[in-house]
């Protein structure tokens, strides 16, 4: 019978005493992918209130991630085969990396923001050159350890079909547990920046636990005592950079919920009297004059206002608001009484809550319902108006502006009832605006597209009120009260139908369905 040398039997236990346990490797696996995954989730959040929250944020988001997860797979890549303990070394500098990359995205937003979205046209451009200076780097420390532990985990052959595959599923567990976690927990207890700070913690505890690891390995290796010095030095800076998080830039926003960033913004210089403007994202949504609820600084708000008075000879009894926000027209509508019959569809409960605290206004006047305007609208009917606020620059919840929903809100009027939204477009396009004519004229008999003269004079982004009814208006011009007494009134005024049939027919423009509502690039379009 032939006998293993004794060279060979006192090898394999050598070699063993000298693998990197498994369970640390899949706990290493899990981290770094739970904490990749929450970058990405924190990352559209943070972008919101300087882009807003779209589909370029989240299709830039993820394509920056996954660019630098990519890269950072192929540099783990590249040192996987190298010495273990040189291989360590690496794990501990992509820990510290990564630590020290997504601390910096915090002041980096406020820094290069205004100049990057400055320097680019368009918001495509804008918006994914912010978002990979922002977030590339954090993915590419995130994507640099999952080769490096799969070269560890298969470095004792007999387990390394398993050891691959619970890898993987560790892996998959992470990524699914940092959304969950983003998404659902951490943002909204505690805020962007603390949960980036939460990550860049994690990150920094697993370099030291690779820098750990590596002392317990025997085996001298002289050729990677630089690496190992590198990676404790930069271990240490990371943990320097953590111990500055109380001097870490506060949140931008006065609340973060699970659906907004929402600022409350004190405007009463601006106005010449006590007022607050509310901001969900990178977007005005109401400002409301305290202890004037009829005085109406907004000119989209006003307009709407206007038209709804002229069709019905006073504020309406019954109405049904797509979108709180600062409550600025139900609160304007109930100001002489309880208007039970005005309902507010208002899907975050903290909207609601800062306009209640902030902005002046008693929510028990109307009804709100904290749900999506579509759910909430369903089996409702007899509304005079129904007013939709769902644009917000190019942030467009597609589903509340498709020919579909408009015949949901046509059945939900009574006979004389209309509808009445505001739309935001650039007078150089106006795809949107015509798409949106467009459709709305397959459900209903007339539509108006109104404005702010002066707004619409100085060209660029302006905010326009489409009114879709059964009857024209009684006018189509109105001059409205001066909201100061320095201040001028303002003129709003119905763009003749033939030159709005003449836009929509020169465009031909798409008809928006639950099918096909690609109304962020209709918005973002430019000639």
């Amino acid at each position: 019978m032939a006998v293993e040398p004794a060279s060979a039997q006192t090898a394999i236990p050598a070699s063993r005493s000298g693998t990197v346990p498994l369970w640390f490797l899949l706990a290493a696996q899990f981290l770094v992918a739970a904490a990749g995954l929450v970058v990405e989730i924190v990352a559209g959040r943070m972008l919101a209130p300087y882009v807003g929250m779209s589909l370029y944020t989240w299709t830039a988001v993820i394509a920056v991630v996954l660019a630098g997860f990519s890269a950072g797979h192929w540099i783990g890549g590249l040192v996987a085969d190298r010495p273990q303990r040189t291989a360590l070394a690496w794990l501990a500098i992509s820990g510290a990396l990564g630590a020290l990359t997504t601390l910096a995205a915090l002041p980096l937003i406020r820094l290069v923001s205004a100049p990057v979205l400055g320097a680019i046209p368009g918001p495509i451009g804008g918006i994914v050159a912010l978002t990979g200076l922002l977030f590339f780097l954090p993915s590419f420390a995130a994507g640099i350890p999952s080769p490096i532990l799969a070269r560890l985990a298969i470095e004792d052959r007999a387990r390394s079909g398993r050891a691959l595959g619970a890898l993987h599923a560790l892996s998959a567990i992470g990524a699914i547990a940092g959304t969950l976690s983003a998404g659902f927990l951490f943002i909204s207890w505690i805020g962007t920046v603390w949960t980036l700070v939460v990550v860049a913690a994690a990150y920094a505890a697993f370099a030291l636990a690779c820098l750990a690891m590596l002392r317990r390995q025997s085996g001298p290796e002289p050729a990677g005592r630089d690496i190992a010095s590198a990676a404790t030095a930069l271990t240490l800076f990371a943990l320097a950079a953590l111990a500055a998080t109380p001097f870490t830039p506060a949140s931008a926003c006065t609340v973060e919920s699970r659906y907004y960033c929402i600022r409350s913004i004190d405007v009463g210089a601006d106005v010449g009297a006590p007022a607050r403007l509310m901001v969900l994202d990178h977007l005005g949504h109401g400002l409301n004059v305290l202890g004037e609820p009829t005085r109406l600084e907004m000119p989209y708000a006003a307009t709407i206002d206007a038209i709804a008075r002229a069709r019905l000879g006073g504020a309406p009894e019954r109405a049904f608001f797509i979108g709180g926000g600062a409550l600025t027209l139900p609160r304007a509508w109930s100001a002489d009484g309880a208007r039970p019959g005005l309902v507010v569809a208002e899907i975050d409960p903290q909207v609601t809550a800062i306009a209640k605290a902030d902005f002046d206004v008693d929510t028990s006047r109307f009804t709100i319902t904290h749900a999506d305007a579509r759910v909430a609208l369903a089996g409702l009917d007899g509304f005079q108006v129904v007013v939709g606020d769902a644009f917000t620059d190019i942030a467009v919840p597609a589903h509340l502006v498709t020919r579909e929903f408009y015949q949901e809100i046509a059945g939900s009027l009574a006979p004389d009832g209309f509808y009445l939204m505001n739309l935001i477009d650039h007078t150089g396009s106006l795809r949107a605006l015509a798409a949106s004519v467009r459709t709305l004229k397959q459900v209903f008999p007339v539509v108006e597209v109104w404005v702010e003269a002066e707004d619409f004079s100085t060209g660029g982004r302006t905010t326009f009120v489409l009114m879709a009814g059964s009857a024209p208006s009684p006018t189509g011009r109105m001059t409205l009260s001066p909201t100061a007494p320095d201040v001028p009134g303002r003129i709003i005024g119905r763009i003749p139908p033939h030159r709005v049939d003449g836009l929509v027919a020169t465009l031909d423009p798409p008809m928006l369905t639950d099918d096909y509502a690609p109304i962020d690039r209709l918005i973002g379009a430019r000639p």
